[in-house]
């Protein structure tokens, strides 16, 4: 960092001025006073002829100003994020800022398609068709003129680093073949697998960068991010120095709106929602019960409620789902007229935690001192707490560890067949945050999908890395 001493005016001081010079400073003075009121008075102008209501006066109303007098280039940048359960196309619209250079989201634009890339193994020809139509949703909000010049990536994600090697490259390169008569610019690398590290870099930017907690002039006090997806979660945050050495192995050198930060990150592959759901249900089961890859496998678990019975697929296995054979029963007091009580299946929860804590004793790298940073969760952490009720489903919400957890036993202790899975996957959220993250029960969570419009994911991030190479 560089500085210069600040100048007092001390009676020692070489450079202090005569009373003639004060009164010239003084003139000085309101020469800049009536320049800055013409200038607002100029810019109230401008904004009035060219019907810019939403402008306001400093820099973003100059750069509504030079929007409008088709002074500021824009740049296109379209992202595929190909993840386990589900393929989004996101076209993002950039500029760089008149004024200070700071990079400017100007639109977003968001699609989304189901399964993920990864279910189309045996049928790539469906998968092309699943991609065609996102790529039509995108060129429909850029202008024909730019396809060409507008850079479209593909990244995939845990779904398909899961797949055996040939597979995965197999269906990257029909993805491959098939966008590069898209019409738009397809780099060298433009579709790849990508690595944990990048996802977790680009989600944190992401995040920080919406919540402008980054800028060319002062990086503020950023957050950490845990995005929670479909086959691995990452952890992502600036740590202590008092953590560095714990953490080595993981920390990563950024360079962001020229500051250099080092971020810790760590992918868990393997841990995602529905990666992890599947290892517990199958945790008791034998080798041979899993032998058969044509075979619908029969589950029985202690995170199901005794009155499930659920088709499942993941990973190309079929399941079918039940409760245990001696379920748990309650008695509810009832409201109704007959004022009989109700007998309640539902789940043992403390059985349900133990089998999930049992899955996340396997875990090796542990996220040391992210209690001590403020925390926010992406992805299936905020789609979990609101189909629970916990926050608001388009606003998101602040929750501690202690409300999700009590968010859990409710779910554990009623019955719906219409989300069979959601007291297993709240549980092993919760194991996750407590016992592999260390959060304690008073950790508040910051749990949001969308930011101000914003889709809050790992793309964005990725778009700003493609923009800053153009």
């Amino acid at each position: 960092m560089q500085y210069i001493p600040l100048q007092t005016d001390d009676e020692s001081s070489p450079e202090l001025a005569s009373r003639p010079k004060k009164m010239s400073r003084q003139s000085n003075r309101r020469s800049i006073i009536f320049l800055f009121i013409l200038g607002i008075l100029l810019l109230g102008y401008l904004a009035i002829a060219n019907d810019l209501r939403t402008t306001r006066i400093g820099s973003s109303a100059i750069d509504s100003i030079a929007s409008s007098l088709k002074l500021q280039k824009y740049n296109y940048i379209v992202v595929i994020d190909a993840g386990s359960t589900g393929t989004r196309i996101l076209v993002f619209t950039f500029h760089s800022s008149i004024i200070n250079g700071d990079l400017v989201l100007d639109n977003e634009f968001f699609e989304e398609t189901k399964p993920g890339l990864s279910s189309y193994v045996d049928n790539s020809k469906k998968m092309i068709e699943s991609l065609g139509r996102l790529v039509e949703k995108a060129k429909a909000v850029i202008p024909q003129d730019l396809w060409s010049q507008t850079p479209l990536n593909l990244k995939a994600t845990a779904g398909l680093r899961l797949l055996p090697e040939v597979q995965a490259n197999y269906l990257l390169d029909e993805c491959r073949n098939f966008l590069k008569n898209s019409g738009f610019f397809i780099a060298e690398a433009a579709v790849s697998l990508m690595g944990g590290a990048d996802e977790g870099i680009y989600g944190w930017f992401t995040v920080n960068f919406l919540l402008n907690r980054l800028s060319s002039h002062n990086i503020g006090n950023t957050v950490a991010v845990l995005d929670l997806g479909g086959a691995s979660t990452q952890v992502t945050y600036v740590p202590d120095q008092d953590d560095f050495k714990e953490l080595a192995g993981h920390i990563y050198t950024i360079n962001t709106f020229s500051h250099n930060l080092s971020l810790y990150t760590h992918s868990y592959l393997g841990m995602g929602v529905m990666a992890a759901r599947r290892a517990i249900l199958t945790l008791e089961m034998s080798d041979e019960d899993n032998q058969n890859p044509n075979e619908r496998i029969e589950i029985r678990s202690e995170c199901i409620n005794p009155i499930i019975s659920n088709e499942w697929s993941y990973g190309g296995r079929n399941y079918m789902v039940r409760g245990p054979v001696n379920g748990s029963y309650q008695i509810v007091k009832t409201q109704n007229y007959a004022g009989a009580d109700e007998k309640r299946p539902i789940v043992r929860a403390e059985d349900c935690k133990n089998l999930v804590k049992r899955f996340i004793d396997g875990v090796g790298v542990r996220p040391l001192g992210l209690k001590k940073h403020e925390i926010y969760g992406v992805s299936y952490y905020f789609d979990r707490a609101t189909e629970a009720g916990l926050i608001d489903p388009f606003k998101g919400g602040v929750i501690t560890l202690d409300t999700f957890y009590n968010g859990t036993i409710d779910a554990c202790n009623y019955p719906n067949a219409d989300q069979p899975y959601t007291c297993l996957d709240m549980m092993y959220i919760y194991v996750l945050l407590k016992e592999c993250f260390a959060l304690e029960g008073s950790t508040k969570l910051n749990l949001h999908r969308r930011w101000e419009g914003h889709e809050m994911s790992w793309a964005l991030g990725a778009a700003v890395s493609i923009y800053q190479d153009l």
